[in-house]
């Protein structure tokens, strides 16, 4: 009988120490989502998008741009044609800023990946429907394409570059750069 006693305190001991160590698991996990500033992630805010310092830069030019007035970076960068579209290319590109931010593998003239680029394309080109739509019916008459337009080929910002992050996209030059300032 003393051997069962003394194995249900040490039953209770390992208990306590797991619900412990689970306790301070959550704690830390919910400190970490609180130092990251993970759930602004989940809103529109364009300073979500400066949490992390890199992207300074990119925030203060479109601040300076004509597109601050109307446009977040969400309505830019990501899809709008549903929530779920929109979720998974968040938690995608995330996923890859995270893991290029933490381990210092990214380019510090940050350039967008294939697939932000098309998300932007096609939120240009939803954007400014009317226009675009004009430019592709009239290319042959006013712009060059080497037939290509501007649905399936040349980029709008391989013309329109200064929109709306101006040309140099590096962290210690921009000549908009005039440091990150809250609007009324």
């Amino acid at each position: 009988m003393g051997k069962k006693f003394r194995s249900e305190g040490a039953d209770d001991r390992i208990k306590k120490v797991a619900i412990f160590t689970f306790v301070i698991a959550i704690l830390l996990f919910l400190y970490m989502i609180y130092l990251s500033k993970a759930l602004s992630y989940l809103s529109k805010d364009p300073k979500a998008c400066i949490n992390c310092h890199v992207m300074n830069t990119q925030y203060a030019t479109w601040q300076h741009s004509s597109h601050a007035r109307d446009v977040t970076c969400i309505e830019c960068h990501l899809p709008t044609d549903g929530f779920f579209s929109k979720y998974m290319a968040k938690a995608r590109d995330g996923f890859n800023h995270t893991v290029a931010f933490t381990f210092d593998t990214y380019d510090h003239a940050i350039k967008i990946s294939e697939d932000g680029a098309s998300r932007v394309q096609a939120n240009c080109i939803s954007c400014h429907k009317s226009m675009t739509s004009t430019i592709s019916a009239n290319a042959n008459k006013y712009h060059n394409f080497d037939d290509e337009n501007i649905e399936n080929g040349r980029k709008c910002w391989s013309c329109h570059q200064d929109v709306p992050h101006g040309k140099v996209r590096a962290l210690t030059t921009t000549p908009n750069n005039l440091g990150i300032h809250e609007v009324k």
